[in-house]
């Protein structure tokens, strides 16, 4: 009797402890989770071209600098932007003329550049029939679907037309009440004798054969401080190590792309474009590595604010020029960058 009662306690002390050991992960993820600062970072788009930035979230590069980063897609940088002024978003990734504009506007606590991601245009220029030995001449005549005025996809595809002799206003004709993201759609159902797309849209068109890439803009109009992450100054001073940490994370993401194969890579970021196959995610991420997309280092140069300046300039959208030193601080990025 007494042996019995022993085995039923043996196996009722062992049954807990099993139980104990089952949920230990879960009480231990919950309370890492817990320990993780929450910040909201709104992307101005959800494309292949951002590489670094979904490998630092695949990889858990955040998480390893103590962050969990909520990931909110804008649809424009004008809606980035609105979500960073708002409060809504603590850090926002757009092009960085957004906060061109703001300064500009006269905003007290307006939004400063820490970190860039990208060095040259991600979009390309796909023709509706094929082109081997396309000219930017060839464009003379034709109808383009843009890009909203004032944004980086339009006013660089502005600035190589008239660095190629071509008038935007007299030459072409170039859409541009077409919402971002919806062109490639439109492109198909037949409007426009050529569209400018982000992957994975351009590489999409080309599948079912409706169009073909004749020309990266990013190749055509050299390198370019084509987006960058950005928050409001009081936000920044407010929380310097959390900017550090996130910069950190960020230059973590470029040095994986930058010391890694396109099939790596594309490995790592797969699940955050399901929808795409996994033939044409290497595809796109060797387009883009080829061109030398992606920066070494998160550091914003003077050279490169000053270059967008000019396509401003040229796009008609700056009167004023804005001082480099008070848009960007490149404080954080140049710590990342020594670790």
């Amino acid at each position: 009797m007494k042996k019995a009662l022993f085995s039923k306690n043996v196996a009722c002390l062992m049954a807990f402890i099993l139980i104990i050991l089952s949920i230990m992960p879960c009480m231990t993820g919950c309370k890492k989770n817990q320990d993780l600062e929450k910040i909201t970072l709104n992307e101005v788009a959800h494309s292949i071209f951002y590489a670094p930035q979904y490998v630092a979230f695949e990889l858990g590069y955040f998480q390893n600098e103590g962050l969990d980063v909520k990931l909110v897609t804008g649809f424009g940088a004008d809606k980035t932007m609105t979500a960073v002024l708002s409060g809504e978003a603590d850090i926002g990734f757009m092009g960085s003329e957004a906060s061109i504009y703001v300064y500009n506007e006269g905003a007290e606590d307006y939004v400063v550049n820490f970190a860039q991601l990208t060095q040259r245009a991600g979009n390309f220029l796909v023709a509706r029939d094929a082109d081997k030995d396309f000219k930017w001449e060839d464009i003379k005549g034709k109808t383009i679907l843009g890009g909203r005025a004032g944004g980086m996809p339009q006013m660089v595809l502005e600035y190589i037309l008239k660095n190629n002799n071509i008038d935007p206003k007299k030459d072409v004709t170039i859409v541009q009440n077409i919402d971002f993201g919806h062109t490639a759609e439109a492109f198909i159902s037949g409007q426009g004798d050529y569209t400018v797309e982000f992957e994975p849209s351009a590489t999409a068109i080309e599948k079912q054969k409706e169009g073909n890439v004749v020309a990266s803009l990013g190749v055509d109009s050299g390198y370019v401080p084509y987006t960058a992450y950005s928050a409001k100054g009081s936000y920044i001073k407010k929380h310097p190590e959390t900017i550090q940490k996130f910069t950190n994370a960020i230059q973590a993401g470029l040095d994986y792309v930058n010391t890694h194969t396109p099939e790596e890579i594309a490995d790592v970021i797969a699940p955050q474009f399901p929808e795409t196959a996994k033939d044409d995610l290497i595809a796109i991420v060797t387009r883009y590595a080829e061109q030398d997309t992606w920066k070494d280092n998160a550091v914003f140069e003077e050279k490169s604010f000053t270059l967008l300046e000019s396509i401003l300039k040229e796009a008609g959208q700056l009167k004023e020029e804005v001082p480099y030193k008070d848009l960007v601080n490149n404080k954080f990025s140049n710590k990342a960058a020594e670790q």
